[in-house]
């Protein structure tokens, strides 16, 4: 099923506005609470990775937002300094927050890869802190590939909200275990879900003789469940 999206239109301070669409929650489902998702650096908030998520977490009771950053709204490749990638997000945030359909919703934050490392360093701030009930991380980056010893891991120990790790057992930007030592290493209130076989974008091989739809709707039952639970 196609959940019908709603765009709206986010201004941020001097920088512009950018477009993002609200998946609403299915009535019968509902969770009271907004999930923020942000896009991965190479592909705005239409590809077929998060469409599919907003669809399916949507139809699990999860209101969800996506959104453009600005470079990709204005059909730049290189993403923008991490000011301009983190005032976007707030933006964002500050207008779920204030939508008429999503008023009294808790609001969580994350993405696929960059998207979730931004949001991850918008909900590591005192300012944000408050609003912010939890952190779903899909393929977070935690370094560059072929580089493990350029961490972005320091911030994840300011954020107070418990943070859900979805990550592939090949994800070349960070395995599980780099995860699970940087979890132990920060005292962090986090849980990692691991999709075996998957990759950066949670694709499994086909030689696992797993459906691709199947490991996808694990990972989003997987989110929805952890997002109630909460």
């Amino acid at each position: 099923m196609t959940v019908e999206s709603t765009k709206l239109a986010v201004s941020f301070n001097e920088y512009g506005s950018v477009t993002a669409l609200l998946y609403p929650a299915q009535k019968k489902t509902r969770l009271g609470t907004t999930l923020i998702l942000g896009h991965g650096a190479g592909a705005n908030q239409l590809s077929g990775f998060m469409r599919l998520f907003a669809n399916g977490l949507a139809e699990r009771g999860l209101d969800v937002v996506t959104f453009n950053f600005l470079y990709m709204e204005q059909g730049r490749h290189v993403p923008d300094p991490k000011p301009k990638l983190e005032a976007c997000y707030i933006a964002v945030i500050e207008a779920a927050d204030k939508h008429k359909k999503l008023k009294g919703n808790r609001i969580a934050v994350g993405g696929k890869s960059m998207g979730g490392r931004i949001g991850s360093q918008v909900a590591a701030t005192e300012e944000s802190a408050a609003q912010i009930a939890g952190v779903v991380l899909l393929g977070y980056p935690l370094h560059p590939p072929g580089r493990p010893e350029k961490l972005r891991d320091a911030h994840l120990k300011d954020i107070r909200a418990p943070i859900l790790f979805v990550q592939g057992s090949r994800d070349a930007f960070g395995t599980p275990d780099e995860l699970r030592t940087a979890i132990k290493k920060h005292h962090l209130n986090a849980t990692l879900y691991v999709v075996e076989g998957g990759d950066h974008s949670l694709k499994v091989p086909k030689s696992l003789g797993l459906p691709q739809d199947e490991v996808y709707a694990g990972a989003m039952d997987k989110i929805a469940g952890w997002l109630q639970a909460d």
